[in-house]
């Protein structure tokens, strides 16, 4: 099993590329790094961070030099990070991981772009009164699809080991701004219909499809009227369930649902063909359940994780198909709740799909280092591929010393 750490490049800017590497190979037994190349907006904590210990990212920048001429037809531009200015970080990274046999993965964050979005709000999802949620790119307008494959190939054709696709599909509509606010309660249900795409290309794909698109933009519009103006409305009580809201809008919103994630299912096909025409890296695309679930708490409760891939559009097996990996998330205290997960997802899923998993070996997922041994147990018990460890410059070092501890001592 490969143990590859996340990192930025501002981790390894501000305290050395060599050291980072370093540090993840002698104290976490890593013998690869998934940098992010491409990342979205956020301010955050860096407990080791010799420059600066809270920093607000530069949202929807690349964190390397794209080579112009794969976008010179295109009409979206990458944004570059002020990182660029003086080198290339996913090269440097490249040659000092080569240097000490390790292996680079590159990361990647899509459609969730608020840079993009804000340059070009008419790319962004639409909700059902036309408003752009600029910090989510559509996956249905082809602007956006040709970026994606474009940067895609771009990365890959440096030589980069694997593409882990973070947020490929539909955004729900409370990811993600900052001070987001309604004064309004409005129920899981109400939240929901308010993040459906409307824009004029997911209208034109989901109704060459056969749904009845205006017909459930009517519903919508109606139903979350009713919210907003205080009166009894149809739909507050239902749950955020497939089944049940699929018989909304006499049976629209079911076919709707089922169309999104033709159109998730097709972006991800079109941009494994650009990275293979670019190169040998394989496309991993990563269903972010296990965060939605997860993320704040490390207890998450219901179904199991990839039961709720559909709110995003992911049609799993489908997605397995026309790449080479799908990467999930154990964010989850217990093991027991991780392992369930990962039986879910062994029932889903063909066999022989590649898998990987990525943990945090630090709070709210791990509170020890028996913790994180017990999880790396079962992974290597469960064949999984590449085990990444989230993240260098948001833990504690004192978190890699466990992770290495649970890979020595889960070793065969």
């Amino acid at each position: 099993m490969q143990t590859s750490v996340f990192v930025f490049a501002y981790d390894l800017a501000d305290e050395g590329y060599g050291h980072v590497l370093d540090t993840v190979r002698d104290r976490a037994g890593a013998n690869a790094v998934n940098l992010a190349c491409s990342y979205h907006h956020a301010r955050d904590v860096f407990p080791h961070n010799p420059s600066r210990k809270v920093r607000f990212l530069e949202g929807g920048a690349c964190f390397f030099r794209p080579n112009p001429a794969r976008y010179a037809d295109l009409r979206i531009q990458p944004i570059l990070s002020r990182l660029t200015d003086d080198h290339d970080p996913l090269d440097r990274c490249i040659a000092e991981a080569e240097r000490r046999g390790m292996v680079v993965r590159a990361w990647t964050t899509n459609l969730h772009n608020t840079g993009l979005g804000s340059r070009y709000p008419d790319c962004a999802l639409q909700n059902a009164f036309g408003d752009p949620y600029i910090t989510c790119l559509c996956p249905a307008n082809p602007d956006v699809r040709a970026y994606l494959c474009a940067l895609s190939a771009d990365i890959a054709g440096r030589g980069v080991q694997a593409l882990l696709l973070e947020s490929i599909g539909y955004h729900s509509f409370d990811h993600g701004y900052h001070h987001e606010r309604s004064f309004v309660p409005l129920a899981p249900a109400i939240r929901f219909l308010l993040g459906l795409c409307f824009c004029p290309h997911c209208t034109a794909r989901l109704n060459a499809s056969g749904v009845d698109v205006a017909h459930v933009r009517r519903f919508v519009q109606t139903e979350v009227g009713k919210v907003f103006d205080g009166e009894p409305g149809n739909v507050e009580d239902i749950p955020v369930e497939r089944q049940a809201l699929a018989t909304l809008a006499d049976g629209e919103l079911g076919a709707m649902l089922d169309a999104r994630r033709a159109v998730v299912t097709s972006l991800v096909a079109e941009i494994t063909d650009a990275v293979s025409a670019a190169g040998s890296t394989q496309v991993i695309a990563m269903d972010m359940s296990g965060a939605a679930l997860g993320y704040a708490t490390g207890m998450p409760t219901g179904a199991q994780a990839p039961m709720r891939a559909w709110e995003d559009g992911l049609d799993l097996p489908a997605v397995a198909a026309v790449c080479h990996g799908i990467a999930v998330l154990a964010y989850a205290r217990d093991v027991e709740r991780v392992r369930a997960d990962l039986d879910a997802y062994a029932h889903l899923l063909p066999a022989g799909v590649s898998l990987t998993v990525g943990v945090r070996p630090m709070p709210p997922d791990c509170h020890s280092a028996a913790e994180m041994t017990a999880k790396v147990a079962l992974l290597r018990e469960r064949g999984i591929d590449s085990m990444d460890v989230y993240h260098y410059g948001l833990m504690r070092l004192k978190h890699l010393d466990w992770v290495g501890e649970a890979v020595r001592n889960t070793a065969g």
